[in-house]
């Protein structure tokens, strides 16, 4: 049988802030390296014996980033589109009904934030839990622990099956660290993975025993599914299942759940601290990204965007710099920068949301500047894109072209730019860029007007389905 990968990308990863944000979640977010974990992920699946093409699970709001991360990587395969989020295991049913359409496969389900140093022992641990699978077993991965961590959920295996796959005897809740440390001792615990291994009928069949309410509510969505530009779109019926994890509705119940032990240097990154871990250091244990300087530093997490940072007779810090924002915490209490999230969630600011450079499937732009009545972004429209055509009520717009050539719609007229020609948008009147040529266009926009939210966008027509969204 052929192995499915099944590639989750909903979640939002708000401890890593402020790198990662609500509509930037970690799975996109650059790693040190210019890759980003979600497209780390798509080249874990290509070293994998026998195998299709990826069904990825994610929502509206990131489905750009996934569809744009799998063209960079030449791959090729569905996306769908949760209408809501109802934790793992309706996201899962939704994978297997898609694949069942073709044939009964085996799914590799995959978090897209994860990160192996030794993905190569991850690949021999698939292939020794290959057999299991076909006999129609749920198989999970269990990660070799090297240390009594608080943070993850805990899989007690049980007998051997053969090829080194083992019966779970049962799951554990994020334990003390007492209870950590003692578990630890034993040596018969693994960290809990969030991967997993099966045939698509397996699952399902095991999701309608145990959560028949989930497994209903995920199959009348999927005979309701539409197709809107390339990507799978479920139908309502989806937001009436029960909201469960596949641990819960499934693999805690199931008398065919195994585990596979594994030791690929595997962490979920959930933490900056978990970046320090995995970061190379210098002779001082300081990991540094970025434009950094240190004297008298040690033991630090210094990731810089664009602005230096010096530090200096510092210890044991996470400082971590965007454009608009940095975060300087005691490195061990990382995890903790969710609280400083939910104060800016209840002050509305847009920090816990989005960055000052926003992607959209056309390209992306940047705020440079925001003042009460006038603003400044720099935008980049990729070749052959274009935005939607549309009109403001309450902010003009000049256009400068700085690089390639605009073909630009402004009310009935249509004329091209090229670089230093700028064009003005008067209150009111329908607009269009669009970029005609093979190199990126970029240009200045300045709004000036009395009200410059995002919201203030009347779409006519769009080429990206997004009717009735707020967003440039």
């Amino acid at each position: 049988m052929n192995i499915q990968p099944v590639i989750l990308c909903g979640g939002s990863g708000t401890r890593l802030w402020p790198a990662s944000r609500t509509k930037y979640p970690k799975q996109f977010m650059l790693l040190g390296n210019g890759s980003t974990l979600f497209k780390e992920t798509l080249r874990r699946t290509d070293a994998l014996k026998d195998t299709e093409d990826p069904i990825v699970v994610s929502n509206d709001a990131y489905r750009f980033y996934a569809s744009a991360s799998m063209h960079e990587e030449g791959c090729s395969g569905a996306i769908i589109l949760e209408p809501i989020s109802r934790n793992t295991a309706p996201a899962i049913a939704l994978a297997a009904f898609a694949a069942l359409e073709e044939h009964d496969s085996l799914l590799l389900v995959l978090p897209s934030d994860h990160r192996f140093t030794h993905p190569e022992k991850f690949c021999e641990s698939v292939e020794s839990a290959r057999p299991a699978a076909e006999a129609g077993m749920l198989v999970t991965f269990g990660i070799q622990p090297s240390c009594p961590e608080t943070g993850y959920g805990y899989i007690r295996r049980g007998a051997e099956m053969g090829n080194g796959v083992f019966k779970v005897e049962r799951f554990l809740e994020k334990p003390s660290e007492d209870k950590a440390k003692a578990m630890l001792a034993e040596g018969n615990y693994y960290w809990n993975s969030g991967i997993f291994f099966f045939k698509a009928s397996a699952y399902l069949d095991e999701l309608k025993n145990f959560a028949p309410g989930i497994w209903q509510a995920v199959q009348d969505a999927w005979n309701e599914r539409r197709r809107d530009l390339g990507f799978i779109r479920p139908g309502a019926a989806f937001c009436q299942s029960p909201s469960d994890s596949i641990d819960y509705a499934v693999m805690e119940h199931t008398a065919k759940a195994a585990v596979v032990p594994v030791d690929c240097g595997w962490s979920d990154l959930g933490s900056w601290e978990a970046f320090y871990e995995v970061s190379p250091k210098d002779g001082d244990g300081n990991a540094c990204e970025g434009d950094v300087i240190v004297d008298n530093a040690s033991n630090c997490y210094l990731r810089s965007s664009g602005r230096l940072i010096a530090a200096l007779d510092v210890h044991d810090l996470a400082v971590v710099e965007t454009r608009d924002a940095i975060l300087v915490t005691d490195r061990r209490k990382s995890q903790d920068v969710k609280h400083v999230v939910e104060k800016l969630k209840l002050e509305k600011r847009p920090e816990s949301d989005i960055h000052l450079k926003v992607y959209r499937p056309w390209g992306s732009y940047e705020t440079l500047i925001l003042s009460d009545r006038f603003q400044v972004k720099r935008i980049v429209v990729n070749p052959g894109e274009e935005n939607s055509l549309q009109l403001h009520y309450h902010r003009a717009e000049h256009w400068i072209v700085v690089s390639g050539t605009a073909e630009v719609t402004i009310g009935d007229e249509v004329r091209l730019l090229t670089e230093n020609e700028s064009v003005y948008v008067p209150l009111g009147m329908k607009h269009r860029i669009k970029n005609p040529g093979t190199i990126p266009l970029v240009f200045i926009e300045v709004q000036s007007g009395a009200y410059l939210g995002e919201d203030d966008i009347v779409r006519l027509q769009d080429n990206y389905g997004r009717a009735g969204e707020v967003q440039a």
